[in-house]
């Protein structure tokens, strides 16, 4: 890989989302890493200013270090479509689908991924109407999950009728609508995807260990020392290589560009179902993705200059 080490590059970050300060935290260490090869890079904060920032520091590239929306969702993609920018990552509609959990669950079933039963509620229905569809069809043991919301923000396991209709209430202030997915007992599963010369290659498994009674949860995700990281995986071979074919094809099945994170839950050893998938994983210390790809032979340094320098060929 030839480093361009003159390249003008913008690491745009932050915004207006619930995981701001997450995406700036991830961006403080995009931006250290890059600075091991290139000499132009500036940290630019997603706001109304951000085309007149671009101009001024006559960005080539730009590494979008979001989560959530408008950075992730599409909005910032299409920006930066319109202004001629190269930048690293998916383009409007993957990214648009991918961050919309309930369009890429459609798009997953068509391509018969395995997935949790579900269901769809609106705000408009209601809580106590809402709670009540959600009782018939799945029972009252769910995940409830805002439609278009990251890093676990809103999500709530439940256990019983009341727990379900205070996470519904919950959720609703978040996003209109809701994906409810049966809750399934399993371990922590994520893989990585990076996109290579010859296609999508996945990063090794890794299982997520957080605490007794608890789960990987925006807590557990972003604080030092409340998770442990297991890679790879202790699963069969067997297995491990069907999360992987799976995490690829997500990947490919959203139209994903240079890299994603499959989620998954793990029942057992014969059995794997798919969450989600994330177009800009977090890069924080405390990130999967940064450390899958240590696990694929490429520091941190190393991942993102190859996405930078990805990005800028596509146009160069």
């Amino acid at each position: 890989m030839t480093i361009n080490k003159n390249l003008g590059i913008a690491v745009v970050n932050g915004g207006s989302s619930a995981e701001a300060e997450v995406s700036r935290i991830s961006a403080r260490g995009v931006i250290a890493a890059l600075e091991e090869n290139y000499e132009q890079v500036y940290n630019l904060e997603l706001n109304t200013g951000i085309a007149k920032a671009l101009a001024d520091c006559r960005a080539e590239v730009v590494f979008p270090v979001v989560h959530g929306p408008p950075g992730e969702d599409g909005t910032l993609q299409g920006f930066l479509e319109i202004m001629g920018l190269p930048y690293v990552g998916s383009d409007v509609h993957a990214s648009s689908a991918a961050m919309d959990k309930i369009i890429a669950k459609h798009i997953f079933r068509e391509r018969d991924l395995p997935l949790a039963r579900q269901v769809v509620v609106h705000r408009k229905q209601g809580v106590p109407t809402a709670v009540e569809h959600i009782g018939k069809q799945l029972g009252h043991q769910v995940v409830v999950k805002p439609a278009r919301q990251g890093s676990a923000l809103g999500v709530s396991l439940t256990s019983n009728a009341n727990q379900l209709h205070e996470a519904v209430e919950a959720a609703f202030y978040l996003d209109e609508h809701l994906l409810i997915e049966q809750r399934i007992t399993g371990k922590e599963i994520t893989v990585g995807v990076l996109d290579t010369d010859t296609g999508s290659e996945p990063f090794p498994v890794i299982e997520i260990i957080t605490p007794e009674n608890t789960w990987y949860d925006y807590k557990h995700r972003y604080t030092q020392g409340l998770s442990e990281h297991i890679m790879p995986a202790a699963l069969s071979p067997e297995q491990t290589q069907r999360l992987k074919a799976i995490a690829v094809a997500a990947h490919e099945a959203l139209g994903c560009r240079d890299l994603s994170r499959a989620d998954f839950v793990v029942p057992d050893d014969t059995e794997e179902v798919l969450l989600e998938v994330n177009t800009m994983p977090g890069m924080t210390p405390t990130s999967l993705y940064p450390e899958g790809a240590g696990g694929y032979g490429l520091s941190f340094a190393e991942l993102v200059s190859y996405l930078i320098e990805r990005a800028y060929n596509r146009t160069s």
